[in-house]
């Protein structure tokens, strides 16, 4: 082996031993450089060199004195909040929403703008990228680091050349999003599909963090999925798993956005909470409650408003909601006896509603999963709610810096 080579080694376990102890911090939030050097397995020198750098590097900072076995005071680390901040960016079919966060997740600055669906796909990105300029100059008069961005979408997503290749609700096709991002921002740029962005931010900082075999489920406009494996995100063959909405579940059902009829979006979406209600009111029942909400347009009900109705004791609005939990419950059920996942999480839209959905999606999956793929399995709600995606694009920067820190050696610090 010659000199260069082993020089090379010993930088590769460094920098793997410096993700290792990163990771630990994050995880642990606050320990002492002994319980480190313990819980990690490497000898106390190592971990004293490595935090020695990493304090250098603004990543970890010292907090109060804790008195150690032997008597001596010993400083406690944890990961440092102003290392800088990372944008998660939701470009999704009715709005866009951008967070800024610090390296350790706390929210520093939001937006979230309503976007027309139906306008021309520039506007729609010029109005996401000035939000983005937004969050960048709110780093910058915070004094921040600009780690990166990460951006979620509603479709079909190359995420090795960063091209959003079909969005079925926006009508997209072929957007280089990543590039036209890191053209206009110089910084380094992820894209992800919007459900798998929102896993990530989930499995990073929510419910189900720890859980290395998940089903998360996202609802958007439309419905999309995402799996996680052994603790990565499965992909497919051409990047493009995930895409539960367009299962057909109805021979001839409603039209969906892909194009074709009787997807499971069509029928457990939110789009087919009004198509119900106003379905059942046509037939004779009656709500005061959701003819007010959606000023008498049935059709254009939102399902925040059939939420909000139902937490009213709206009866109708309880029972379509009932309703739309058995047929996540029947879809999930299939995918359960697929996946085998430790854990399903209802993301997005459905969070909201989850006093209402998850009764009723865990009584069919009971019923129809199979029972030796249903043991253990937990069903919850997104701790992140309709931020998950967003929540995800910042994981997303944050995770590639936390297994290759030295990444950050490189990024802008505000004047």
């Amino acid at each position: 082996m010659t000199k260069r080579t082993s020089t090379a080694d010993q930088l590769l376990v460094r920098q793997m031993n410096m993700a290792l102890l990163l990771d630990t911090l994050r995880l642990a939030q606050s320990t002492s450089r002994a319980r480190l050097a313990a819980q990690v397995g490497l000898n106390r020198s190592t971990v004293s060199s490595i935090i020695t750098e990493l304090l250098e590097m603004g990543l970890v900072c010292e907090t109060e004195l804790q008195a150690s076995k032997n008597g001596r005071p010993g400083m406690l680390l944890e990961l440092n909040p102003n290392a800088g901040c990372a944008l998660g960016v939701d470009i999704n079919v009715d709005f866009i929403g951008v967070v800024l966060a610090d390296f350790t997740m706390n929210v520093r600055w939001r937006r979230h703008v309503r976007s027309n669906p139906e306008a021309p796909e520039r506007v729609i990105l010029d109005q996401a990228l000035a939000l983005t300029s937004e969050a960048l100059t709110e780093c910058d008069r915070l004094g921040l680091r600009q780690l990166g961005i990460g951006i979620g979408v509603p479709g079909l997503v190359d995420e090795e050349s960063g091209v959003l290749r079909f969005a079925p609700n926006l009508r997209w096709r072929n957007v280089p999003l990543r590039e036209m991002w890191a053209r206009r921002f110089n910084l380094p740029v992820y894209l992800e599909n919007d459900a798998n962005a929102a896993l990530l931010g989930e499995h990073f900082c929510g419910v189900a963090r720890g859980v290395d075999h998940l089903f998360y489920l996202n609802a958007g406009r439309g419905l999309g999925g995402a799996v996680m494996v052994d603790g990565r995100l499965v992909r497919g063959a051409s990047g493009f798993a995930g895409e539960v909405g367009h299962m057909k579940v109805e021979s001839q059902g409603r039209e969906c956005g892909c194009g074709r009829r009787g997807c499971w979006e069509t029928v457990a979406g939110q789009r087919a909470v009004a198509v119900r209600v106003a379905e059942r009111i046509a037939a004779g029942e009656k709500s005061d409650l959701l003819s007010d909400l959606s000023q008498g347009d049935l059709e254009s009900l939102t399902f925040a408003a059939a939420v909000e109705a139902a937490e009213q004791g709206d009866q109708l609005a309880c029972e379509v909601l009932e309703e739309i939990g058995g047929k996540l419950g029947m879809g999930l059920a299939n995918l359960v006896n697929v996946l085998n996942p430790q854990m399903v999480v209802l993301g997005g839209a459905l969070s909201l509603a989850s006093p209402f959905l998850l009764p009723e999606v865990e009584r069919v999956i009971q019923e129809k999963a199979l029972p030796e793929l249903r043991q253990g399995l937990r069903v919850e709600a997104s701790a992140n709610k309709d931020d998950a995606c967003l929540i995800g694009g910042v994981a997303m920067v944050l995770t590639r810096l936390l297994r290759e820190p030295t990444l950050v050696r490189s990024a802008p610090v505000a004047a």
